[in-house]
């Protein structure tokens, strides 16, 4: 790693105490962070980005985290993954999501959350009911949100709560 992506790392120090974890090489494994220092991005203030663009990247984080833990569950057919990502990466499922993880927010990621969830939409559900819709859309908001804020660690914490009782999670 060169001095300039060690500085750009440092610089970008994390909030609320958090930090990056690293690997056994001693390396920051921070995915937006290493993201940023390989295509020498520039640091945005992640409260700068719309709730509908934070959405945009965290259903993606959301779906990630979805398809990491089907395939390290078992090697399946390709249809079978999809039927049970799709399952857990719903609307009406990802509002029974922030239903369990609402109480569990600081104010900070409630206020990203409600922010999502208020967001003037420019597409309209083609199988969900609208409140489901926003609930999902505030939860896709905070979790590109966490990204953005090197939170990996408090993603899958959130996630793990919200995806008890189905068959990727268990009691």
């Amino acid at each position: 790693m060169s001095k300039t992506e060690q500085t750009l790392l440092q610089e970008n120090s994390l909030t609320a105490g958090e930090s990056a974890k690293e690997n056994p090489a001693g390396e920051k494994c921070d995915p937006a962070e290493l993201i940023r220092a390989a295509f020498d991005l520039p640091l945005q203030d992640v409260k700068s980005y719309s709730p509908l663009t934070l959405a945009f990247l965290g259903d993606n984080v959301y779906d990630l985290v979805v398809r990491t833990i089907l395939l390290q569950q078992a090697n399946r057919a390709v249809n079978t993954l999809n039927k049970k990502k799709s399952a857990v990466a719903c609307a009406e499922f990802q509002a029974q999501m922030a239903d369990r993880i609402l109480p569990l927010l600081s104010e900070e990621e409630l206020g990203v959350y409600k922010r999502g969830r208020n967001a003037k939409s420019y597409t309209t559900p083609k199988h969900a009911k609208i409140g489901d819709y926003r609930k999902a859309t505030g939860v896709e908001a905070l979790m590109g949100y966490l990204y953005l804020q090197g939170k990996t660690e408090r993603i899958l914490k959130l996630m793990k709560i919200g995806l008890t009782d189905t068959d990727l999670v268990g009691n």
